[in-house]
């Protein structure tokens, strides 16, 4: 990064990119977890929530991406390897050993209520001190609060057909 880029920035530089590179092992983590669970989920309404897994999965892997960037323009380097995501990680990761729809929503919600309290403490680390981050932050931090919204009304809907089937 530009030493004038450098010198607007009021935080811990190392510190942020410690926080950053933590919430770039989430992504990595919410990416497969999204990504898999997708290819093994089973169950009613398995076809809905296939597309909003994808969809969800294409979205972690750009923040990972904007997350690395931001880490590479601080004079940082991202994670280089995978094991060490499971060192870094805030929110750790939830594997589908049972692919049942209802299962992996609950795994995945439970994933985005995490990304949203990591990412607000982000936003307050970096507001009025790095107006870079925070901006990434919280365009992130809308997708997050995003996808919690679209699992929540997935999981509605699956128990109210399932309460309906019930009642037949």
């Amino acid at each position: 990064m530009g030493t004038r880029g450098i010198s607007i920035i009021k935080v811990d530089v190392n510190e942020l990119i410690k926080l950053l590179n933590k919430a770039f092992a989430d992504e990595w983590l919410a990416y497969y977890q999204y990504w898999i669970g997708a290819k093994v989920a089973r169950g009613p309404m398995k076809e809905a929530v296939i597309a909003e897994l994808n969809q969800h999965a294409a979205d972690e892997l750009r923040h990972a991406t904007m997350v690395s960037d931001r880490i590479i323009q601080l004079g940082g380097t991202p994670i280089l390897s995978p094991e060490e995501w499971y060192k870094m990680t805030n929110c750790g990761y939830d594997a589908p050993k049972d692919p049942y729809v209802k299962i992996l929503l609950e795994q995945n919600i439970k994933g985005e209520q995490c990304a949203i309290s990591t990412y607000e403490k982000l936003l307050e680390f970096t507001k009025d001190k790095d107006f870079v981050t925070f901006n990434i932050v919280q365009q992130i931090l809308q997708d997050e609060v995003e996808h919690e919204e679209d699992l929540q009304a997935l999981m509605e809907d699956f128990e109210l057909m399932v309460s309906r089937e019930i009642k037949k």
